[in-house]
């Protein structure tokens, strides 16, 4: 590590070092939906989660071809939130139904992260900082065939602030490396 990344991340809060060392544990608290797909409605979860979202939502997609979980979150933008996602870079290129582009050209902030052999988080990370803070994570892509076609799980972790925050902090650590989606492929 070079001397001006290594300042850069002794200047940022402790949770962005979450996920560098030993495994935080945290204790249980607040709520958890779990949705299983097919059959479950994993989507509206994430949709309702994105929409009472009132000042940020952040993003790690494998993939995200889901064209109603991709409109919330330009709509979350339109409302004023913060909304930024982190995607990676070989789905977005091979996957026509990407919908990473679409989101960068509606003023969604995008980075690449192709730091990593796969990019492969599935994560949103809602309001953290804030006692209604949300994570949402499982094996459930943003994608249509998450939905309908895949074996899949989801959870939505709802009213614990440290878990929010620890999820947020590892979003940072992986923003710092990625790199800012400039169009094309």
């Amino acid at each position: 590590m070079n001397l001006r990344r290594l300042g850069a991340v002794l200047l940022l809060p402790w949770a962005v070092l979450a996920g560098a060392g030993e495994p935080l544990q945290l204790s249980a608290r607040g709520t958890a939906q779990v949705a299983f797909t097919p059959g479950d409605d994993a989507a509206s979860l994430v949709l309702e989660a994105v929409r009472k979202a009132k000042r940020q939502v952040l993003v790690q997609a494998y993939s995200l071809t889901h064209k109603d979980i991709a409109q919330a979150l330009v709509e979350a933008k339109r409302r004023g939130l913060d909304v930024q996602v982190i995607a990676d870079p070989e789905q977005h290129q091979r996957g026509a139904t990407s919908l990473v582009a679409w989101l960068a050209e509606q003023g969604v902030p995008v980075w690449l992260d192709g730091e990593h052999a796969a990019a492969h988080s599935k994560v949103m990370v809602i309001d953290a900082g804030s006692p209604d803070a949300a994570v949402i994570t499982g094996s459930f892509n943003f994608t249509h065939a998450a939905q309908y076609r895949n074996a899949e799980n989801l959870l939505l972790l709802r009213g614990h602030p440290a878990l929010a925050e620890a999820y947020a902090g590892n979003w940072r650590r992986h923003r710092i490396h990625a790199l800012p989606y400039r169009g094309g492929n």
